[in-house]
């Protein structure tokens, strides 16, 4: 039975909330371990830059071969050494990255989860310059007409969508009432096994699921929503400035120096003149 949005809204907080327990009873053992670096950067764990992020959303991050990797992992890798530290990669669910809940209980010092930023999330979190310019899509079934969310909607299709997301949020802004999925996996596998007809998710998510012939072969792009949105890493409300201010340096060097580029090309593909003006 497809759930309501009551009863979806009823299962995210019970699931934030569980999560958010379990964060705060790991944070005297992470508080124990904290440091502050010359720099007046402030880490959980001595030598390591903790990450919280959501596996998994390739190209971004995910797992290959039991290693983390992806475009914000490496990112993120070029601030871990200009502290001098490794990174450490924890996965977490979105809502208690979103909500800043994370990063409050002391379990990460930064999030990188292909994140967006928005008002509300800025609310509960300081977010760096922006380093990635994002749009949402829609993909269906090859045939399924579903170039817009008005036409999902006119033809009564399915629509299925990534819990916590702005993606979900847009869908729900227009009328959409997508089916909610936990990850973009789960997400994804909902349209392979037909319980929804089309779904919408980040844009750069979408061209990386594409690149599998097993997904080309029966998907399509269907249509792409220009909704302004720029991705950002983030650090605890007013608890890390030094970090955020050496995130920034590094995310602006690295345009300037074509690393971002660089890396850009190695996980995304062919990098448009336009995302040369972030940060």
């Amino acid at each position: 039975m497809r759930p309501t949005s009551r009863s979806r809204h009823r299962y995210a907080a019970a699931t934030a909330l569980a999560a958010a327990v379990a964060l705060l009873a790991t944070a005297c053992s992470a508080q124990s371990q904290e440091t502050t670096l010359s720099n007046g950067v402030k880490l959980v764990k001595k030598g390591r830059l903790t990450t919280c992020t959501h596996l998994p959303y390739a190209p971004f991050q995910s797992t290959q071969n039991g290693k983390v990797v992806g475009f914000d992992v490496s990112l993120i890798d070029l601030v871990a050494k200009k502290l001098g530290v490794k990174q450490q990669i924890i996965d977490t669910s979105f809502e208690t990255i979103k909500t800043g809940a994370a990063l409050d209980a002391g379990s990460c010092d930064i999030a990188a989860a292909g994140m967006t930023i928005t008002p509300e999330r800025k609310r509960h979190l300081d977010f760096s310059v922006p380093y990635f310019d994002a749009t949402q899509a829609l993909m269906a079934r090859k045939g399924v007409p579903a170039t817009d969310l008005a036409a999902v909607e006119s033809r009564k299709l399915k629509l299925g969508s990534q819990s916590s997301t702005t993606g979900e949020d847009y869908a729900n802004a227009h009328g959409g009432d997508p089916v909610s999925y936990e990850s973009s996996d789960a997400e994804l596998n909902g349209l392979r096994t037909g319980a929804v007809d089309v779904i919408i998710q980040d844009y750069p998510v979408v061209q990386n699921w594409l690149k599998d012939p097993a997904n080309s072969s029966k998907f399509a792009l269907a249509g792409d929503i220009d909704t302004g949105e720029q991705y950002g890493f983030a650090v605890k409300k007013g608890g890390n400035p030094k970090l955020l201010a050496t995130v920034d340096e590094v995310i602006k060097q690295a345009i300037a120096d074509g690393a971002y580029k660089k890396l850009y090309e190695q996980w995304i593909g062919p990098m448009p003149k336009s995302a040369g003006n972030i940060g």
